[in-house]
């Protein structure tokens, strides 16, 4: 049994950018930062940052780009994938991302009835299946099939 499943709570560290794939799929990018926090063996407080970068298709994309800013403070649920391309002095270059199925916007907005309620979106289950198995499988042929060349950035 595998299990690739990856849970941030952080702040968004860039706006969202949003393109098109040249088959019409919206995808954004963005990064979010977390933060962990310790005491060292003297009692000094200690602080690190982590930097994720995330992907997130369809829907999702849309609503991440309108919703998020940087700053926001966000939920994000996905998995973790590798890509790899060569530069222009013929170096592999590799990056991972987490690929987002799902986003709860922490930040509090107000509500109708005068309190506070957090946001959530995800990406409809067959079509957060359909991409998992584009990605795993490299050749299907649906209409929506995501090629790594498609990914505009």
């Amino acid at each position: 049994m595998d299990l690739n499943k990856v849970m941030i709570i952080g702040n968004v560290t860039n706006n969202p950018e949003l393109k098109t794939t040249p088959s019409g799929l919206p995808v954004v990018s963005f990064g979010v930062a977390t933060n962990l926090t310790w005491k060292d063996q003297s009692g000094n407080k200690q602080e690190k940052a982590e930097f994720h970068n995330v992907v997130a298709w369809r829907r999702l994309a849309e609503t991440i780009n309108q919703y998020l800013k940087k700053g926001s403070k966000v939920y994000i649920e996905g998995r973790l994938q590798t890509r790899s391309w060569e530069d222009q002095n013929n170096v592999k270059k590799y990056k991972t991302e987490i690929i987002a199925d799902n986003m709860i916007m922490l930040d509090r907005a107000p509500s109708s009835n005068g309190g506070y309620q957090s946001r959530q979106t995800q990406e409809p289950k067959e079509q957060a299946d359909n991409q998992s198995q584009i990605s795993s499988s490299g050749n299907n042929n649906s209409e929506e099939e995501i090629n790594i060349e498609d990914i505009p950035f």
